[in-house]
């Protein structure tokens, strides 16, 4: 089968921005544009490394710059090694932490630089900032990552708790092999119906013209990256963070599990700020999805200039504070959080002070395989046990073809819940409103008929329409019989009156997960996937709740 590509190149450099080809410590040279406040004379500096075209469309930098520099700010963005207009090998995941550093000690000796630099940006720039700070280059004072995390390789290791096994992301594979193959970006849509699956991946690699040298070392098992250079960020000189989080976002779990451990460590405690927004990873809000086209950013100007404000406003304040010394830091909110249908609220910590540990059991369990609202999520442990299939000839389908823009659809996904090898289990429609505040966790005692297994669960919003949406997911891979916990990420959402809380668990979500083997073979390389059969005796989700 021949597939369809797009290749996506270089835009021009906007009149607003100087380029330089900055040279790192091994000669290679990376692209790198400055945007000048005006009035001229030393200023701090904001360096955004990111690997999608520095002069794109997709990242709006220019428009952001208009932004930076308005507030006193250089603004720096630069193509990483081996992307668009930068020179070297394209490799994710490496390499950052000496270009991190190079890159700032360039800054600092520019005539323009006060010697005082931070960072800014989202999902793979966040990253970057992190890589950064494993380098300790002493000019760096405050970074701000959005929508990212510490760690790496998401087609296996889906970054996060690592106690959790966590079933292979196809989405994060697909990131990696279009784009990671070379200084440009390749749009394609992979022939999935191929056998063994990696293949569908050789197909597009022989069609480009060229590999992956990422998808290669993590597809399909990972090869050990030293990715910041034996220091781990969390082990490095603490530096103020706020940690910019999206309750629908993909990689929400992995973010908030930075958070939470830097909350752990004396030194990082005392600089960490939380700000969580109702947004995906592609900064779509809840209160707009599904997206019109009057709402769309990633088309509309007139969209994009009313994101940017709660895009760069947060960070804006940060660096007045950490960078330029304007304010105190006891003025900023350590917790500025979104409560979804509701608004933004405030608190010196996360989870907030007030909120509760409420425990859900998974009730009338034979019941699960129907129509909703199936079994029961109860005050009260429940008994039995209900089997659902797995068969690969026939997965459950994803929701939404791109989860990084997941609320540009928000589908409603009752249909799904309907199915056969899905269970359910639905609460009492409310009479007051309830709040999720915090963590949600899902632990199972499940046992199937495979060597391996997966569960993804997803916790839902069911209207009164019978209208089902996503709040939160997580999923976990089991090999034995025995407790499987499944980290369903962190939200503030409420459940309005006249809603009901319930939770779907099924064993497939094709094509965002890569299906199970039914056996012990990689799922990457099976040739034959075997189906199976799950067994559920007992579960409890448990939620944090203000009332």
């Amino acid at each position: 089968m021949s597939l369809e590509f797009r290749c996506i190149e270089a835009e021009p450099v906007p009149p607003t921005a100087q380029q330089h080809m900055v040279r790192m410590r091994d000669g290679i040279r990376l692209a790198t544009d400055v945007y000048a406040p005006a009035g001229g004379g030393p200023a701090p500096a904001v360096l955004v490394r990111l690997p999608y075209d520095k002069n794109s469309r997709y990242v709006f930098m220019d428009k952001v710059a208009e932004r930076f520099t308005a507030r006193g700010y250089v603004l720096i963005v630069q193509d990483v090694r081996g992307k668009f207009r930068s020179e070297g090998a394209t490799t994710a995941w490496t390499g950052e932490v000496n270009d991190g550093y190079d890159s700032i000690e360039w800054i600092v000796n520019q005539e323009w630089s006060d010697g005082v630099v931070g960072m800014f940006g989202d999902s793979y720039y966040g990253f970057a900032q992190w890589s950064a700070v494993a380098s300790q280059h002493p000019a760096l004072r405050a970074i701000v990552p959005r929508v990212t995390s510490t760690g790496f390789a998401p087609s296996v290791m889906n970054p996060g708790d690592p106690s959790i096994r966590r079933v292979p992301w196809m989405e994060g594979a697909i990131y990696l092999a279009t784009h990671w193959v070379d200084n440009h970006t390749y749009d394609y849509k992979p022939d999935y119906s191929v056998r063994p699956l990696r293949n569908a991946f050789e197909q597009a690699f022989e069609m480009v013209g060229s590999r992956s040298t990422a998808f290669d070392l993590t597809v399909p098992s990972p090869i050990a990256l030293d990715a910041y250079n034996a220091t781990h960020p969390y082990d490095a000189r603490p530096v103020p963070v706020l940690h910019c989080v999206g309750w629908f976002d993909n990689i929400g779990s992995a973010h908030m599990y930075d958070y939470t451990q830097l909350a752990k460590r004396p030194g990082w405690a005392a600089v960490q700020y939380l700000w969580a927004d109702s947004i995906d990873h592609e900064n779509n809000f809840l209160h707009e999805a599904p997206l019109r086209d009057d709402d769309d950013h990633s088309a509309n100007d007139e969209a994009l200039e009313r994101m940017l404000d709660s895009y760069t406003g947060p960070a804006l304040d940060f660096y007045d504070i950490f960078l330029k010394g304007l304010k105190d830091p006891g003025s900023l909110p350590r917790v500025r959080w979104h409560l979804g249908h509701v608004g933004w609220q405030t608190s010196e910590v996360w989870p907030p002070t007030d909120a509760q540990t409420y425990s859900l059991f998974l009730a009338d369990v034979e019941a699960a395989t129907g129509t909703a609202p199936g079994g029961s999520l109860s005050e009260q442990a429940g008994t039995g046990r209900v089997d659902w299939r797995y068969d690969p000839d026939d997965l459950v389908p994803s929701a939404v073809p791109n989860t990084w823009e997941f609320l540009r659809r928000y589908p409603d996904e009752s249909a799904t819940a309907d199915r056969g090898d899905v269970l359910l289990f639905s609460g009492a429609v409310l009479e007051e409103p309830l709040d999720l505040t915090g963590p949600v966790e899902l632990r199972l005692e499940v046992e199937s008929t495979a060597p391996t297994f997966d569960v993804l669960a997803k916790l839902v919003d069911v209207g009164p329409d019978g209208a089902t949406h996503l709040i939160v997911r997580g999923n976990a891979q089991g090999t034995c019989r025995g407790e499987l916990r499944l980290d369903l990420g962190h939200t503030g959402y409420r459940l309005r009156p006249g809603h009901r809380l319930a939770l779907m668990i099924a064993s497939s979500d094709f094509p965002l997960y890569v299906p199970n083997s039914g056996t012990d073979e990689s799922p990457w390389l099976t040739v034959a996937p075997k189906p199976s059969t799950q067994t559920l005796h007992s579960g409890v989700l448990s939620l944090t709740v203000t009332r």
